[in-house]
Parts: structure tokens; C-alpha cells; sequence
């Protein structure tokens, strides 16, 4: 950026990303000295009128929002022609690359997170503005876990107009309500359904629809029903896949009619009361039958009434020649007529175990068989993948010539879930997805080695499994390092220091000071057995990992 101090207040520190209309900063508010992310806008995009409606648009809608888990607004200016937006900096990382990090969170935390979400879109929404472009990426996560949602540039007022015929449509494929994808005017359950799909990403670590383009997968939103949650981690309550259902349904009408609603859901979803609520399950709106009523003049009834007397007389003289046809076909069959000019010949049932079905199909053709063309597959132990294990009828049987066959073609062998808790995560992972099974890893911390297997849900040990069939998932919580946030123990006694930093995981050595070039009197007037600096600064986000240590200084 050229310019290093942004309207005479605001010093530019750093970049810290590109977006596709503005550029964003870490700044110093001078005046007040307090960190800052500016927002501006990209100079050849000023003269923009689209783009710069959009940008305005962000500021106005965020700045009028007051809310713990919305990024606050403190300025909006423009300063040599370059607009800008000053907002509250975040430390910390997008929720997305949180779900990247982790994979899907415990429940607890899932719902803790979509509380944050609904509370400040509710807030959003009672002044009339829809965001219009929930994701992950927009939602930013303090080291705190407080959550604060962002970028409101294609947020849309409800009397606002658009921005161009297209702008119905603008946000993210992934989290884009049915509606908006045909091109509806945005409204709150738009909103509503992008909540639903992030809850659903919360706790499955992963997208429910995913394409080569964003057209493909705006068109599975469309078409297809969200897989079940509950398919992913049984040992969800239904009361959780309730709220997906409700939120994501297709039809408005049956999705939540306000966030308030939804909230509300949330808020209670793991009370005693709910845990064994029935599947929400909703009827599609059927189409009304019009009819359309056509007034007919008198000849034209009298025409119409002539017309109905000749095809009358035309199906008595059709039925009259069916009923003579049969008869004498009757009669043929009776007399042993049919059985004498076509008798078919008998043909044995030839052994085509484990060839593939291109040879056992060629030589059953050869035989003077129709192989049906509908295979059928099961698992076997003792046949290999492709090859058939039989056919239908069996083989050796005596067929007419012409009859239809079946094959019989194995899948491989079945699979068997072994119990994998207390291997390590990378070796099980790389085996189960060789043999095609989806596995999601969430971390926690433990006192176990980093990497070890702690849980398994989604397969448990002995299901026997048909990869072949359908996809199946396996969930493992895996320790992972030791993550909090460093608190300040200086002055504290050296014992309850080194038991504080031990309890929240971290490995914790002690350095005696030395005392050498001090006086007796200055001796006497240190403070002994308390800590007198610490390696890691209060507030700071540590991650404990193999050979790292917190050093905690003292005098004898």
C-alpha cells in the first residue's frame, strides 16, 4: 500500500489478506493506540459503481450492528480517493480453517458455536438485513472460542435494490438456499438455510454436497435431499438432526420461519425432554390441479355426441374381432399345434466360474443362451473381485434355448471393523481409506501420545461391511497437543505455578536465578520461591508439542 499512515490516524503494520474488490490491513489506530484491521478499496475499482455500492453496502449494515459475535465497525472514510472500513482486529483464525484443523467438533462446542451464529444474525435480522453469505470462511474464532461473523458486502437490506438481475444468486455454492440458486429475492430463511448446512459442517467436518463447479453443486441443493447427520455420528440425538432437517429444507414453507425459532431449537436440543424426539419429517407441497372449464355452443355439443356414437360402434366391432382372434388361437394351443412347429431345444448350463464377465458372457452367448444384462454382485471370500461365482439357473441345468441367464460376479471379500483405539491415527487412516471408507478425525487434548486413537464411533469392532455398496465413515477422537490460552503466574509460588501450567498440559521447567554480584542486602530483599519471569507471555495461544517447554525463573 502506498500510503503508510491511512486518513493521518491509521499506521498500516501489515497485510493481511486480499479479497476480490478490497484489500485488508493490520493498522494502528494512532489516536488511541489500538490495533485495527482497515479495510480498502482496490483504486480501479473506486469508480466502479456496482463495486462500490457493494462496499458501502458493507459498512452501512455492519456498522449498524452492536453485538458480541459481530466484527464491530469503528470508522468509515475516505482519504485520496480510496474508500476504507475500520474494524475491530481478530486474533485468531476463520472457523473454516478451524474445521480444516480439527475436523468435526464434539456437539457440545458445535452447539456452543451455532448459539454465537444465531444470535448475532437474529440481531441482523431485526434490522432488516440479511447476510446473504454465511460460511465459514466469514466467521472468525478468538483464541476465547468466541465467535464473530464478517464481511457483510453482499448483505442485502429487505427495502435495498439489487445490484445487478444476478444478485439474488451471489454467495457461496456450497451454502446457497434452493431459492436463491432459481433466482428468488433473498430473504431471512436464506440465511437460515447457510446455517443449517455450517451446523451440519460443524459436526461432520465436511460439506454436504460437493461438485467440479459451483453449478453442480448449486443443483444437488436443489435435487437433493442433505445426507443424515445421524448417519455420520449415531450418537447424535435426532433432537440435533431435527434442526438440520427444519433449516435445510427445500421448501421454505417447512424450513424455520425466523431464527428466533431455530435458536430457540438449539438453545434446548440436548435438554433430558428432547433426546428421543421423533424424525422431523415434512410433506412436499403438491402442486394444485387447475382445471380449465371450456363453454361449448349447442352444435358443438350435438357434433360431439355424433362423434361418441361412431367410436362406440367402432370398439364393439374391435372387441367382436379380439374375442374371434383368441378363439381360434385357443383352439391351435389345445390341439398341440404351437408345441409341434416350435419346440425349443434343450441346451446344458456350461460352467463359467471364475471367468469374468466378458468370457462367461461370450460363451453362454455361444451356447445359445441370453445373458441378462442386469449383473448381480455379492461379497465372497473364496472368489475374486470380478469373477463370477454362478450362475442363475445353476450350472449343469437344462435350459431351453433362449432362456435368460443371470451371473452371479463377486464384489470381493466383506470387510470387518477391528477395534482401533490406541493405534496411531495416520497409520489406521491410510488403511481404511485404501479400502474406500471416509474417516473423520476430531482432535482433543490428552495426556496420551499425539496421534493415538482415544475413540471410535460410526463402526465399532465386528460390523462386517460391503464398501462396495455404499460409502461408509468412521469418526476417531485423536489426542492431539495441548492448546490453551497462557496464563500470567508471575508471583505466584514456584509449586503452584509448575501445578497450574502441569493441569492445563504443559511440560513445565524451573530455572533457579542466579544471585552472583548481589549484595547481602539485595539478597535479602528478593522474593524467593515465587516466579519471577515466565517463558511464554500471559494471553499468548500456546500449543504444547513434543520438546517445547514452559521455563519458569525463581530465587532459592
Amino acid at each position: 500500500m502506498a500510503m503508510d499512515l491511512l486518513a493521518n490516524r491509521y499506521k498500516i503494520v501489515s497485510s493481511l489478506g486480499e479479497g476480490g474488490m478490497a484489500d485488508v490491513y493490520l493498522a494502528i489506530d494512532t489516536i488511541i493506540n489500538r490495533e485495527v484491521a482497515v479495510k480498502v478499496l482496490r483504486g480501479e475499482l473506486s469508480s466502479d459503481p456496482v463495486t462500490l455500492l457493494r462496499f458501502q453496502r458493507e459498512a452501512n449494515a455492519a456498522s449498524k450492528l452492536n453485538h458480541p459475535n459481530v466484527v464491530q465497525v469503528y470508522d468509515i472514510g475516505t482519504y485520496e480517493d480510496r474508500h476504507f472500513i475500520v474494524m475491530e482486529y481478530i486474533r485468531g483464525k476463520t472457523l473454516k480453517q478451524l474445521i480444516q484443523q480439527r475436523g468435526a467438533l464434539h456437539k457440545e462446542e458445535a452447539i456452543s458455536i451455532m448459539k454465537q451464529l444465531l444470535s448475532a444474525i437474529l440481531e441482523a435480522h431485526k434490522h432488516n438485513i440479511i447476510h446473504r453469505d454465511i460460511k465459514p470462511q466469514n466467521i472468525l474464532v478468538k483464541d476465547d472460542g468466541t465467535v464473530k461473523i464478517t464481511d457483510f458486502g453482499i448483505a442485502l437490506a429487505h427495502n435495498a435494490v439489487q445490484l445487478t438481475q444476478t444478485d439474488s444468486v451471489l454467495g457461496s455454492a456450497h451454502y446457497l438456499a434452493p431459492e436463491a440458486t432459481r433466482g428468488e429475492a433473498a430473504t431471512n430463511q436464506c440465511d437460515i438455510y447457510s446455517l443449517g448446512i455450517v451446523f451440519y459442517e460443524l459436526l461432520s467436518g465436511s460439506v454436504p454436497f460437493t461438485g467440479e463447479n459451483p453449478v453442480q453443486i448449486a443443483m444437488k441443493h436443489l435435487t437433493e435431499e442433505i445426507p443424515s447427520i445421524r448417519d455420520f455420528n449415531p450418537s447424535l440425538p435426532q433432537s440435533i438432526e431435527n434442526i438440520i432437517l427444519k433449516a435445510t429444507a427445500k421448501n421454505k414453507q417447512y424450513r424455520y420461519q425466523d431464527v428466533s425459532e431455530m435458536l430457540n431449537d438449539v438453545e434446548h436440543c440436548l435438554d433430558e425432554d428432547h433426546l428421543h424426539d421423533e424424525k422431523y419429517v415434512y410433506t412436499p407441497v403438491s402442486e394444485k390441479n387447475t382445471t380449465t372449464v371450456v363453454m361449448k355452443s349447442y352444435k358443438e355439443e350435438i357434433s360431439e355426441k355424433t362423434s361418441e356414437e361412431k367410436q362406440s360402434k367402432n370398439i364393439i366391432i374391435a372387441v367382436s374381432i379380439t374375442i374371434l382372434t383368441i378363439l381360434l388361437v385357443g383352439s391351435l394351443y389345445l390341439s398341440g399345434f404351437f408345441s409341434y412347429i416350435n419346440q425349443p431345444k434343450k441346451i446344458i448350463v456350461p460352467d463359467v466360474r471364475n471367468q469374468v464377465v466378458e468370457e462367461a458372457t461370450a460363451l453362454l452367448t455361444e451356447k445359445g443362451f441370453t445373458v441378462n444384462v442386469k449383473i448381480q454382485y455379492e461379497n465372497s471370500d473364496t472368489v475374486e473381485r470380478d469373477l463370477v461365482i454362478r450362475t442363475s439357473p445353476a450350472m449343469n441345468s437344462e435350459l431351453s434355448d433362449g432362456s435368460e441367464i443371470t451371473l452371479i460376479v463377486s464384489k470381493g471379500p466383506s470387510f470387518t471393523v477391528q477395534n482401533y483405539v490406541g493405534k496411531e491415527i495416520s497409520e489406521v487412516k491410510e488403511f481404511l481409506e485404501n479400502q474406500g471408507i471416509e474417516v473423520i478425525v476430531s482432535r482433543i487434548a490428552s495426556n496420551e501420545k499425539t496421534g493415538t486413537i482415544l475413540s471410535q464411533e460410526g463402526l465399532l469392532e465386528g460390523d462386517v461391511i460391503d464398501v462396495t455398496s455404499r460409502k461408509y465413515r468412521i469418526s476417531f477422537t485423536v489426542a492431539g497437543p495441548q492448546e490453551f490460552v497462557m496464563i500470567n503466574v508471575l508471583n505466584d509460588s514456584i509449586e503452584d505455578a509448575k501445578k497450574k501450567l502441569e493441569d492445563l498440559g504443559a511440560v513445565v521447567e524451573l530455572k533457579v536465578l542466579s544471585t552472583e554480584g548481589m549484595n547481602e542486602e539485595e539478597i535479602l530483599e528478593l522474593k524467593k520461591g515465587v516466579v519471577i519471569s515466565q517463558s511464554v507471555q500471559s494471553g499468548t495461544y500456546y500449543i504444547q508439542e513434543e520438546g517445547k517447554v514452559i521455563t519458569l525463573s525463581y530465587y532459592e
